[in-house]
């Protein structure tokens, strides 16, 4: 049977695109968890931050009559002029097991990042790495978190197959409460304060909170992620865009910023409550029973998500990260069963040093696959 390839143009179009997971049957796995479909939409739509420094397209795929598959692809713009680069992404791959589909899935994809000009293609990798990223590699018996895509296990077959090699892997841990507690994180976390005059921000209502640090904040992202694999700087516009995508979900207890004497924002994280279980029931549709759900879960979380951590370069090995440390470990005496990391770079010891602290289990691991065209 003849596979055709459409571009993605009619809101009936864009609809079956972002329901496509559930239409190959990746969405009736157990495991598997939505975006918000309203998130979706506004992407399809060309309604986000990101429309001014990228180009987009979306494909579907049909065998017959029938949808077998969708991929997208980006050229993220902002980042090639910023790495002197030529790379497109790849985002959004969903398909039956069929190996003659995901081909024509990834060579209308390819086809379009050549037309634009680009040399090299990677993916799984959205606009930024504050979106969903990474092919599932290990891991399936595993639930997703809200903001991480599921995968079933062939996609890493077809995509290798299509001619994608491994470019960078991220781990994602578990962590659960060490088997014995102490204070002793905590009495470094004070002494840190202390050493380096340093105090946290006051905590606010979220909406106060937010409108007082978030230049800090993104500020502060742009220089410690700036070297990192896939990331994009952050202006004024997509600061504003990403703050409004996530106040809704935010509490201040779970957003820790640390400042100096002058209240410059120096140190930061972010932990998102546990929503795969809130949102899965509407398939990402924000309906009432979803909104009271999200409510429930935002107020009164289960397990938490790790975001980010970041902490200026003048204040880095100085113990200022166990002021976060010492925030995580309080998150259990407040209900949290357990928290995901979500992605660690596999090479950022740093970052999955701090584990230790905790009973850590490393439980999935996904991979960002390239291509030259």
């Amino acid at each position: 049977m003849s596979i055709r390839i459409e571009e993605v143009k009619t809101k009936k179009q864009k609809r079956l695109f972002i329901d496509m997971p559930y239409v190959v049957g990746v969405g009736d796995n157990p495991n598997f968890v939505p975006p918000l479909f309203g998130d979706e939409m506004k992407i399809l739509n060309g309604k986000t931050d990101y429309a001014k420094d990228s180009d987009s397209v979306f494909y579907i795929a049909y065998k017959g009559n029938k949808p077998v598959g969708r991929i997208s692809g980006i050229v993220q713009s902002a980042y090639n002029k910023a790495h002197n680069e030529k790379t497109a992404r790849f985002t959004r791959f969903d398909c039956i097991d069929d190996l003659e589909v995901a081909k024509a899935l990834f060579e209308a994809a390819e086809s379009w990042a050549r037309a634009q000009g680009m040399n090299i293609i990677v993916g799984p990798l959205d606009y930024s790495d504050m979106e969903r990223e990474g092919l599932l590699i290990e891991g399936f018996d595993q639930m997703s978190t809200f903001e991480e895509q599921y995968h079933p296990e062939y996609y890493k077959k077809l995509v290798e197959a299509c001619g994608y090699e491994k470019d960078v892997d991220y781990l994602e841990f578990r962590l659960y409460p060490p088997k014995e507690r102490s204070d002793r994180i905590q009495r470094i976390a004070n002494v840190a304060l202390r050493m380096n005059k340093l105090h946290e921000a006051p905590l606010l209502p979220i909406k106060q909170y937010a409108k007082k640090y978030y230049k800090g904040f993104f500020g502060l992202m742009n220089v410690c992620y700036a070297h990192l694999y896939g990331t994009v700087e952050f202006d004024e516009e997509s600061a504003l865009a990403t703050l409004n995508q996530f106040s809704s979900i935010l509490d201040s207890r779970f957003v820790p910023i640390i400042l100096d004497q002058n209240d410059n924002v120096v140190a930061a994280a972010i932990a998102f409550p546990g929503l795969n279980e809130a949102i899965k029931p509407s398939k990402g549709r924000l309906t009432l029973p979803a909104l009271l759900r999200i409510r429930k879960a935002v107020k009164n979380p289960k397990t938490a998500d790790l975001g980010l951590i970041a902490v200026h370069p003048d204040y880095q090995k100085k113990g200022v990260n166990a002021v976060f440390l010492a925030k995580m470990m309080g998150f259990f005496d407040i209900g949290v069963k357990w928290l995901e990391t979500n992605l660690n770079l596999e090479t950022n010891e740093d970052v999955m040093s701090q584990w230790k602290a905790f009973d850590a289990v490393n439980h999935k691991r996904r991979r960002v696959y390239k291509k030259v065209l």
